[in-house]
């Protein structure tokens, strides 16, 4: 069982910065990778960035490629999301999610590939 808990959201003008935590425990991120999805309400969770835990694979949304910048601290058991120049539109709920199925070398981009999730934290991008 993996526990994720995602920290780091707030209230930010457009154009700021932010850089969201996703801790876990329970078990290490030995075979999984890692996601981040957003969620507005009455919206399907989109897929913004994911990592794969071993070899360091990363894959963007086009929508945020160039702005959304994930990483990973393997001695911390923990996920990064550094998100620049936000616009409103980027407001949502952020939640990491670990895709636990061995055997694949891309990183999954629905959000049924994801078999943990954590509580999400929330973004908001004023005008």
């Amino acid at each position: 069982q993996v526990q994720l808990v995602e920290s780091g959201g707030g209230l930010v003008q457009a154009g700021g910065s932010l850089k969201l935590s996703c801790a876990a425990s329970g078990r290490a991120f030995s075979y999984s990778a890692v996601g981040w999805f957003r969620q507005v309400p009455e919206q399907e969770r989109e897929f913004v960035a994911g990592i794969r835990w071993s070899t360091g694979i990363i894959y963007y949304a086009d929508s945020v490629k160039g702005r959304f910048t994930i990483s990973r601290d393997k001695a911390k058991d923990t996920v990064y999301l550094q998100i620049s120049s936000l616009k409103p539109e980027d407001t949502a709920v952020y939640y990491c999610a670990a895709d636990s199925t061995a055997g694949f070398t891309a990183v999954r981009t629905t959000s049924r590939s994801y078999d943990y999730w954590g509580q999400g934290t929330q973004v908001t991008v004023s005008s």
